[in-house]
């Protein structure tokens, strides 16, 4: 990994002067801030007020899905908090799923959603999806997610689609999407 490809991954873990990036790579001021000019005309970055942020960090809010573009409705969302402290939004499962294959099981430190059913928060790492099937809340081929096993399977009776874990679901939604290849989605 090239010292930009770094400056990146650790601004998205909580470093944001370049005096911390200098001090981190044993490096100049001068040195950094080349780096950052570049960063920045490549359009990654934004300097402000003697700190650095990553571009994305801006564009994403609350109200818009990381993945579509959507508008976030919090009965469906997917909310991701990475090490760090980064949180990321996304529309419904559907979505959830194809940003957890991008963004790696290893920088995810909290990974909620909402039962499909009750409405009530749950830990999309340890919950249930029916993949596929007919009913459609959001983007297609529709994810629907349940805090429990039973309750995703009994859905998936009446309305087709595949129950599996996370990381199944994952897997299936990226075969469904692209074939089996992991989305590029810039973080």
């Amino acid at each position: 990994m090239n010292r930009k490809e770094e400056i990146l991954k650790l601004l998205e873990e909580g470093y944001r002067t370049a005096k911390e990036l200098a001090r981190h790579f044993n490096v100049s001021l001068m040195t950094i801030y080349r780096d950052l000019k570049e960063l920045e005309e490549e359009g990654l970055i934004v300097r402000r007020h003697g700190n650095v942020e990553l571009k994305r960090d801006q564009e994403v809010k609350e109200d818009s899905c990381a993945v579509c573009g959507k508008e976030v409705d919090l009965r469906l969302a997917f909310i991701y908090v990475l090490k760090g402290g980064r949180k990321i939004y996304t529309c419904c499962a559907h979505c959830g799923l194809l940003l957890a294959g991008s963004i790696g099981r290893e920088r995810i430190e909290i990974a909620m959603t909402r039962d499909f059913i009750t409405s009530n928060p749950i830990n999309a790492l340890d919950s249930y999806y029916v993949v596929g099937g007919s009913a459609s809340p959001c983007c297609l081929p529709p994810a629907v997610a349940f805090g429990d096993k039973e309750t995703a399977g009994k859905f998936a009776k009446g309305f087709g689609g595949r129950v599996a874990d996370f990381e199944k679901a994952v897997a299936e939604m990226e075969k469904l999407m692209k074939g089996g290849k992991k989305m590029d989605v810039k973080l």
